[in-house]
């Protein structure tokens, strides 16, 4: 599979130099006001400490009964629409097995932290390995539906597929070049919600290919919906189907490209998160 040829950083931003304007030179004024007396500039300075001294003591006052300053925030969000991601004092998750969070609370919200935990752990290099890919399926999936689930994703993950991408049959990369597949959500909605059962959708951003001086799969970027079927099960939300849709997709920003070096490193520098709705 190729993508053509190298990039080209084409959007280099240029800063202009600034104007300076240089004005004629003016004679001193006949009228020029004499220099004041150290006598007044003390009793200015005077003044001024006065002021200070008057407007701290006045604010720590103002402190001290509820050691805020009564400027509130209203954490309530206002019903129907998207609700911004914000902290509710709540533990997102209690554990993790095999690397991937559990332990997800039974609400919405646990729902939509669960959803974009699997997303992410579903969007990993880790997919293009046979056992690692069983362990996530089997971590994450519904008793009922893990068979299912598990003859579905080995399927779309073949052998031709890795060497398609530049990998070997184990999901290996080739020597100096890194793998690069990481899925970071963007925002969670829920379509449905009971008690046992939970229909998810996660806008995801994700990083693709292969870093290296000899890659025909350079790192690219790609938006897309990950749709999740959830039911509750030994107490935790658990996967009985996913599905994956293109976009909504942003016009791409004029950064510059990054060369395959400093992709790989920053792969290896910057590590994920655990989401938490």
């Amino acid at each position: 599979m190729s993508y053509g040829d190298d990039y080209e950083d084409t959007s280099a931003r240029r800063i202009p130099a600034r104007t300076r304007t240089r004005l004629p030179e003016q004679e001193e004024s006949a009228s020029r006001r004499p220099p004041s007396s150290p006598r007044r500039n003390v009793a200015t300075i005077l003044g001024v400490v006065v002021v200070l001294l008057a407007a701290i003591a006045f604010a720590n006052r103002s402190t001290d009964g509820d050691g805020n300053s009564g400027g509130g925030t209203d954490d309530s969000a206002p019903d129907g629409g998207a609700q911004a991601t914000a902290p509710t004092g709540e533990q997102p998750v209690d554990d993790a097995f095999n690397g991937i969070p559990t332990g997800h609370a039974q609400t919405e919200q646990g729902a939509q932290s669960a959803a974009a935990n699997y997303a992410v752990a579903l969007g990993g290099v880790e997919m293009f390995n046979a056992q690692q890919r069983r362990t996530i399926v089997e971590t994450i999936s519904a008793s009922a539906a893990r068979s299912e689930l598990r003859s579905a994703f080995d399927a779309d993950y073949t052998t031709g597929l890795n060497e398609s991408i530049g990998l070997d049959a184990e999901g290996g990369v080739p020597e100096g070049s890194t793998f690069v597949n990481r899925t970071m959500p963007v925002g969670s909605s829920v379509t449905s919600y009971e008690d046992t059962t939970a229909e998810v959708s996660v806008w995801c951003s994700g990083l693709f290919g292969i870093a290296g001086t000899d890659s025909q799969n350079p790192v690219r970027t790609s938006w897309f919906t990950m749709h999740f079927s959830l039911i509750w099960e030994d107490g935790d939300w658990k996967m009985t189907g996913t599905e994956q849709s293109e976009g909504p997709t942003p016009v791409n920003g004029d950064n510059r490209v990054s060369g395959a070096d400093e992709i790989a490193e920053a792969v290896e520098e910057y590590g994920g998160f655990t989401y938490a709705r």
